[in-house]
């Protein structure tokens, strides 16, 4: 199973609110694939008015200079267009078509696709039937996870009727999603509530897609190509999800024991993107009541997207763009390509030109005293001889008990969000003499012992401050 990609341009998609590929974006997009050997399908799955067909020819046209791999057509008139002005490039039968047997898949074959995506309202006994009635070499591709158009292969007008925008034009508002009540033709305003035995109001609302434990019965069943849905999508869950099925078919081909051993990690890993509950659709019969979901229309969200890592530069610092805020002290998770998770501490950020960037926003000063903070976030490991563990901490937050190299007094402060205020660890009076007294190139040590009530344990942390 190679690897492969499919995008939308600016038109003829049906992604229409979506940040769209350009021409130019195309090409860039296009040429970084080729160079890792990766395809990439370009969608212009429609339902075209006759107002669309020039347009349509004229961006068939543009795709020239762009060379993608295959184009995903559903519209009859679009399919032709793309054989007359791209006559050398593949055309792939979008799910939009309904592709529900194998005479479709026949008919389509002799116009010239190459591939067909099937609907998907098939079985799996319907898709094995299906590659045993077409040519060997023509392909079959299958949707293995995501959302789940209520509606028969995404031909749905509820968005059209009910908002004005046409989801067969790639507009749609997802109707599906919402909430519904009834009104009483003589009691207008009156909003009563629908229930599904007594489950909630959400009467359309499917459950996604997830096949991630069925990958066997997948491969076996002649399908040649696996597809993510990824409608609205951020690049994490395109990332996750696809890594995890990567990973999942390759465990599997490698050794069918490995990939059921690891089916836990799979799924844990597809959880940390937003999700809704999970159905097998229809690969092995009609769905039932089980795979609405009443309560709810909204994601699951157990992590937050906080950006794409880039390069390291020179002095090992790797540039990051940035999608959520987090903050120094703060561990987050890197996902790799090969499948490893990398735990890591933030221990500066920086902006490009150097500068330090703090929480409230971009300054190459430090912050002012009654702002500042001691980051707590480095617990020390167990086996640390500062490291004290007990069973029972009486405590309702996380407090430190301060050693001051002035005075024998030990305080008792609590700690904020990430830890301890420093004027609460180091008071005025005493940062004022380290700053006025002492000479440049002195240092004072300060100890903080933390009872932490989520380690159940004691830690001895020491740092200095020197006067430049």
């Amino acid at each position: 199973y190679k690897r492969q990609v499919y995008i939308g341009g600016e038109a003829f998609g049906l992604r229409a609110k979506a940040k769209n590929f350009s021409i130019e974006d195309m090409k860039e997009g296009v040429k970084f694939a080729h160079e890792r050997n990766v395809k990439v399908y370009v969608t212009a799955n429609i339902l075209a008015h006759n107002y669309d067909l020039e347009g349509a020819r004229a961006y068939f046209e543009e795709l020239k200079e762009v060379g993608p791999d295959a184009l995903i057509i559903s519209d009859p008139g679009m399919f032709t267009i793309a054989k007359e002005v791209l006559p050398d490039i593949d055309i792939h039968i979008s799910t939009q078509a309904n592709n529900t047997n194998y005479m479709t898949y026949n008919f389509w074959w002799n116009q010239g696709a190459k591939r067909v995506v099937s609907a998907r309202e098939l079985s799996l006994e319907e898709i094995k039937e299906i590659r045993a009635h077409i040519p060997e070499e023509m392909e079959i591709e299958t949707f293995m996870h995501g959302a789940m158009c209520i509606s028969y292969s995404g031909r749905c007008l509820l968005s059209s009727f009910l908002a004005g925008r046409d989801a067969n034009r790639g507009a749609c508002t997802h109707p599906c999603r919402w909430k519904y009540a009834v009104v009483e033709e003589n009691r207008p305003g009156q909003f009563m509530p629908v229930y599904e035995n007594e489950r909630g109001t959400y009467i359309f609302n499917s459950k996604d897609l997830c096949m991630i434990e069925h990958i066997p019965e997948m491969v076996s069943s002649g399908i040649d190509s696996f597809k993510i849905e990824g409608r609205m999508k951020t690049a994490l869950y395109v990332a996750t999800v696809a890594r995890t099925y990567r990973l999942a078919i390759d465990d599997f081909i490698e050794d069918p024991e490995k990939y059921k051993a690891r089916i836990p990690f799979y799924k844990s890993e597809i959880s940390k993107c937003t999700y809704r509950q999970y159905t097998t659709g229809f690969f092995f019969g009609k769905p039932d009541e089980n795979t609405q979901i009443y309560d709810s229309n909204t994601y699951i969200r157990e992590y937050t997207y906080l950006g794409i890592v880039g390069d390291a530069n020179e002095q090992g610092l790797y540039h990051i763009e940035q999608r959520n805020k987090f903050s120094v002290g703060e561990t987050i998770e890197v996902m790799k390509p090969d499948g490893q998770n990398i735990e890591v501490t933030v221990k500066r950020i920086v902006d490009e030109n150097g500068k330090i960037v703090y929480d409230d926003g971009y300054d190459s000063m430090l912050p002012s005293y009654s702002s500042a903070r001691i980051w707590l976030e480095d617990v020390l490991d167990k086996e640390d001889p500062n490291w004290v563990k007990f069973e029972s901490v009486p405590y309702m937050a996380i407090y430190s008990f301060v050693l001051s190299p002035f005075t024998d007094e030990i305080r008792l402060v609590r700690n904020e969000s990430h830890g301890p205020m420093f004027k609460d660890v180091v008071p005025e009076d005493e940062f004022t003499h380290i700053t006025q007294s002492m000479q440049s190139g002195e240092e004072v040590r300060y100890a903080l012992i933390l009872a932490n009530v989520y380690k159940k344990g004691l830690q001895k942390v020491e740092f200095t401050i020197k006067k430049q």
